[in-house]
C-alpha cells in the first residue's frame, strides 16, 4: 500500500508539473496561431469567388453608418481575430457598414453574443439621410434567446427577419458560444440560415412583402427594404457582440 501511495503521489506531482508547463495561458505565438485558423480562405474558396469582409486584424473595409471612417468612438475594434462591439452604442449610434455595396450574394459570419445581448446583421442598407441602418435594411436578428430580459415576439428570435418573418426551429446556441449564420439574397429571394439549417425564406418586393411591411414597425419608414443594392451592416444595440469569419460571395 505504501509503495502504491508513493507511486500515485509521484504521478499526481508529475501531472501537475505537466499542466503547469502545458496547460497554462497561451503564449503570444500560440494565440496568433489560433487566430490564423479563422478569417482565411482556401484557394478553392477564392476560386469560387469568396471574399473576406474582415481580415482578422483591422477594421479596414468598414466605417460608421453615415460616416466617412470607423474610429474607436464607434465602439468597434479588432481583437484576437474577432471584430468586437464594446456595447456602447444605441439604436441611433454605433452601427457600422461595409464601404462597398452588394446586390446579390451569399454572406456568412460566425458570431457570439453576451448574456442578455441583442445585435443583428443588416443587408441592402441605404444611407441617404435615414436615422439608422434599420430604417432601410432588413435585419438578421442576433439575440440571447434564452436570457433576453423581456418576452419575445416570434419575429424577434435569433435568425428572424426582424419584426417580419419568424424563424422555424432555429438551432441557436446559448450566449457565449459561437453560432454560424448565412444570408442569401438573390434577385429578391432571401434565405436565413443558422448553424447549417435554413430557418427563414421570403421574397422581397412582392404584394405579400408590402402587406407585411404595412403591418410592422417599418410602415413609418418609406424606404425600408426598397434598396436593390446596399451595404452590409452590423448592429451595436448596446451589448457586446463578437464576429469572425465574415465573408461574402457575390452572385451573378
Amino acid at each position: 500500500m505504501q509503495k502504491n501511495s508513493l507511486f500515485i503521489s509521484g504521478f499526481v506531482i508529475f501531472f501537475a508539473l505537466s499542466c503547469l508547463a502545458g496547460c497554462g495561458p497561451r503564449t503570444e505565438r500560440e494565440a496568433e496561431e489560433a487566430e490564423e485558423l479563422h478569417n482565411v480562405l482556401t484557394e478553392e474558396e477564392i476560386a469560387e469567388g469568396w471574399e473576406l469582409l474582415f481580415d482578422g486584424r483591422t477594421t479596414r473595409g468598414w466605417r460608421g453608418f453615415q460616416k466617412d471612417d470607423l474610429t474607436i468612438d464607434e465602439g468597434w475594434y479588432a481583437h484576437q481575430g474577432m471584430l468586437v462591439a464594446q456595447g456602447i452604442g444605441c439604436d441611433l449610434t454605433g452601427d457600422i457598414v461595409t464601404r462597398r455595396e452588394f446586390e446579390n450574394f451569399i454572406l456568412e459570419a460566425d458570431w457570439r453574443i453576451s448574456e442578455g445581448g441583442n445585435s443583428g446583421i443588416f443587408y441592402l442598407v441605404g444611407e441617404n439621410g435615414y436615422p439608422a441602418a434599420y430604417a432601410t435594411g432588413p435585419e438578421y436578428q442576433i439575440l440571447d434567446d434564452l436570457g433576453y430580459p423581456v418576452e419575445l415576439d416570434p419575429t424577434w428570435y435569433t435568425a428572424a427577419n426582424y419584426d417580419m418573418h419568424s424563424p422555424v426551429d432555429p438551432p441557436v446556441k446559448p450566449a457565449g458560444e459561437w453560432n454560424t449564420s448565412r444570408i442569401v439574397v438573390d434577385n429578391g429571394h432571401v434565405e436565413h440560415w443558422l448553424n447549417g439549417e435554413k430557418v427563414v425564406e421570403y421574397e422581397l418586393w412582392t404584394d405579400e412583402w408590402e402587406e407585411l411591411v404595412e403591418d410592422s414597425k417599418w410602415a413609418e419608414y418609406p424606404n425600408y427594404g426598397r434598396y436593390r443594392r446596399g451595404h452590409i451592416g452590423l448592429q451595436d444595440h448596446g451589448d457586446q457582440v463578437w464576429f469572425r469569419n465574415i465573408r461574402i460571395r457575390e452572385l451573378d
